[in-house]
């Protein structure tokens, strides 16, 4: 197996890149169009085909068509806003599977891999600079609380932006010491929500990405 993390140092984006060496297939999760030259060398240099590109959320009103082309080049098809009919999708002798987590965005989506969830801004609150709120603040605690946290403490939850220069930790950690949700109740959690200032999201640029609102697509 093959396993790499993208940072990027502007915006704090961080992308994922799965492969199967035995079978030649691989899986992003998250890509940036500025990266697509980049991961195209990646695959390359591994002789790897890309089989899906995963979006855990999209700031579809934000993203620029030139990132959406971009990443159509890849051509793959991209998973986003919905559980598609597969749950489990193969890639050579392995699988990810995909878990609805609406809250940040309606339509959120996790990615499940072996010991490890690809989560987005799942767990950002109040910190993702294109969606200063959660959209669905009841669905998000549901979402985090019933489904993120049932998972084994183990289990390594990598997010889309790193916080304080880290992109992963574990469910076990999250669950102790999460500042939202690691001692709140739900009314509490839900009447700190309330309380936040209104805010507008940051104006996009073409190296920031904090991914989603439309409906299902699954793009070919």
């Amino acid at each position: 197996m093959y396993f790499r993390m993208l940072h990027d140092d502007a915006s704090g984006a961080v992308s994922y890149l799965l492969a199967d060496l035995a079978s030649a297939q691989a899986v992003l999760i998250d890509p940036r169009g500025a990266d697509v030259a980049l991961l195209r060398a990646m695959l390359d240099e591994h002789r790897l085909a890309l089989r899906w590109v995963l979006r855990t959320h999209e700031h579809d009103a934000l993203l620029p068509q030139a990132e959406v082309a971009a990443l159509g080049s890849l051509g793959a098809p991209q998973v986003l806003h919905q559980v598609p009919a597969e749950t489990l999708l193969p890639f050579g002798d392995e699988h990810v599977e995909v878990l609805a987590t609406p809250g940040h965005t309606a339509g959120c989506l996790s990615f499940r891999w072996r010991d490890r969830l690809f989560c987005g801004g799942l767990l950002a609150v109040d910190a993702c600079p294109f969606q200063p709120r959660p959209a669905d603040p009841r669905a998000l605690w549901d979402s985090v609380t019933r489904l993120i946290f049932t998972l084994p403490g183990e289990t390594l939850l990598f997010a889309g932006h790193a916080q304080r220069g880290r992109a992963a930790s574990t469910v076990f950690e999250q669950r102790r010491w999460h500042p939202w949700f690691g001692t709140a109740s739900r009314d509490e959690f839900l009447a700190r929500v309330a309380a936040l200032p209104p805010q507008r999201p940051a104006s996009p640029s073409p190296t920031q990405d904090c991914h989603e609102t439309s409906p299902l697509r699954l793009r070919h």
